[in-house]
């Protein structure tokens, strides 16, 4: 029911015709609950079109949409490596400034097969006369990196985000959205959404280093929306054209957040499927 919902929310045609949707994900996890929604927009009458690199993680094949795949210049033993490698740092131990350290060298590898992955994406000169000439009435993506809301931009379609959150707190800049570091608790600090003073000064503290990482992960984006697009652009720039931000968050499980009036929380659609007891 979920997924259902969230493909009514992607329809930008009549009741009577299903629509077109160009689907640019972001491999992994991310991709894993996406493809829920896929099947729900297919279900519905919606003709899917994903593009994705030859070489990938998890995407795959399927009877729900049409897939468009394009070169890359990294084979599939070296991406495995990367984030095999990037994984397993996030669960080590140590010091506040070594996971830092070891986060700031994970995103940065990561980064760099992602930024390749998009930049041969948007100049590869077939594909993209193709996505031209389909008409598409949305394009359906994950903002963590913005490659398909470039893609957006160029093709002169609205946008539907669908997203946990972006590093940094970029959803909240683009959105205007209010992130008070007294009330929204920072990532790695263990800290709920009810602070005390000491608390507070460690949730600004936590949020230094976010500056650093935005700049190797996004700066580069920047560049390359800006070449592309043919006119100067940022990434937050870029995110706010947004239409609609699908948000996997449940305050159920997560602390209370503020919101603006285009983020609708779908926390829960990965449990479609499943039998849950009360």
């Amino acid at each position: 029911q979920v997924a259902v919902t969230l493909g009514l929310l992607l329809s930008v045609l009549g009741l009577a015709a299903g629509g077109k949707v160009l689907v640019v994900p972001v491999d992994g996890s991310h991709w894993l609950s996406m493809r829920e929604v896929l099947e729900g927009l297919k279900a519905k009458g919606h003709e899917v079109v994903v593009v994705t690199p030859e070489v990938s993680l998890y995407i795959k094949p399927s009877k729900s949409f049409v897939m468009k795949m394009y070169p890359v210049p990294f084979t599939q033993e070296e991406m495995d490596t990367t984030f095999q490698r990037t994984g397993q740092q996030v669960f080590e131990e140590g010091t506040f400034l070594e996971r830092i350290v070891k986060t700031y060298e994970g995103v940065k590898n990561t980064s760099a097969i992602f930024l390749s992955t998009c930049e041969h994406l948007l100049y590869n000169k077939e594909l993209i006369r193709y996505l031209e000439e389909s008409k598409f009435d949305a394009v359906f993506t994950d903002p963590i990196l913005p490659c398909g809301q470039i893609l957006a931009e160029h093709l002169s379609v609205p946008s539907v985000f669908y997203l946990q959150q972006i590093p940094c707190g970029l959803e909240f800049e683009a959105t205007q959205c209010p992130n008070p570091p007294s009330y929204v608790p920072r990532v790695f600090t263990d800290n709920t959404d009810r602070m005390n003073f000491l608390q507070r000064v460690k949730n600004v503290i936590f949020d230094i280093p976010n500056f650093f990482l935005c700049d190797v992960v996004f700066q580069p984006y920047s560049k390359l929306a800006s070449e592309f697009l043919q006119h100067d652009v940022t990434v937050p720039d870029l995110l706010r054209k947004a239409s609609i931000w699908l948000i996997k968050l449940d305050f159920v499980l997560h602390y209370p957040r503020p919101l603006m009036p285009n983020m609708i929380l779908v926390g829960g659609v990965n449990c479609a499927h499943g039998k849950l007891t009360q």
